[in-house]
């Protein structure tokens, strides 16, 4: 098996150019909009508005200003499939349509999946869609045949401040720690990494150097694995199960002592 690779990316030098939106639908031959019109969102500059089946890169633009405008200042972040190392997508799909690969990265192969969703309601970041091109689910597969052939993928090549970050995730985490430590000794102390130890579904093989708390970013404080939630199910239905059993049983004494 190959060295598992995945991205990092530092928000604090993303400009929202949207180079990697663009190279990702170029790339992977995504449409540009699902009903084929594009409409503006009336959200700042962001009009791809969020992840889905057709929008694999999504640049978000976080307004943080005072009402009278003097202070404040912009997030943004380039946000993209987790690939996360305990992947729920991947525990709940019935036709293993979702893989892991050789790169421990996760990918949705099209010409098994049969439409279900399950994985769209197991992904805790809402990542995954119905494309309605394919009438299939997908996301980001980390670009898995460009790295099958030694390249890098689409988006962090386009990228032109490096903000994405392509590598062995190894490798990857000491760049992030030591771009935390930077800016903390700079004055940013809110600075830290989000998904990058294992705490975290096993760890993300895509995680983020972030400056706010997580639900700024539109992620999860702490992401749940869908068998933890199932497991939880399971056990108040079985008691259910046996509070009726008994209820059950009671009525029908009842109902044979007064005959």
């Amino acid at each position: 098996m190959a060295e598992p690779m995945g991205f990092f990316t530092d928000t604090t030098v993303c400009i929202g150019c949207k180079a990697c939106e663009v190279a990702c639908k170029q790339w992977n031959q995504l449409p540009a909009t699902a009903g084929g019109q594009n409409t503006m969102s009336g959200d700042s500059y962001d009009n791809t508005r969020k992840l889905d089946g057709i929008h694999w890169r999504h640049v978000q633009f976080i307004e943080q200003f005072s009402e009278d405008r003097k202070d404040g200042r912009w997030l943004l972040m380039s946000d993209v499939c987790k690939h996360c190392v305990q992947a729920g997508c991947l525990e709940v799909c019935p036709t293993n349509a979702i893989i892991r690969t050789e790169f421990d990265t996760v990918v949705i192969q099209s010409d098994v999946c049969n439409g279900c969703k399950a994985c769209i309601a197991a992904c805790p970041f809402g990542v995954i869609d119905i494309n309605p091109v394919s009438n299939t689910a997908q996301k980001c597969t980390l670009c898995y045949d460009r790295l099958q052939n030694g390249m890098e993928p689409a988006c962090s090549q386009a990228c032109p401040t490096d903000s994405i970050q392509f590598g062995p995730i190894k490798e990857l985490r000491a760049r992030g720690a030591k771009r935390v430590q930077q800016l903390h000794e700079s004055g940013e102390k809110r600075a830290y990494l989000y998904g990058a130890d294992e705490n975290m579904l096993g760890g993300l093989n895509a995680f983020f150097l972030l400056v706010d708390r997580p639900e700024v970013y539109r992620l999860p404080p702490d992401p749940k694995l869908p068998s933890r939630n199932v497991a939880m199910s399971a056990l108040f239905s079985g008691v259910g199960a046996l509070i009726a059993a008994i209820i059950a049983a009671i009525n029908f004494r009842r109902r044979t002592e007064e005959r």
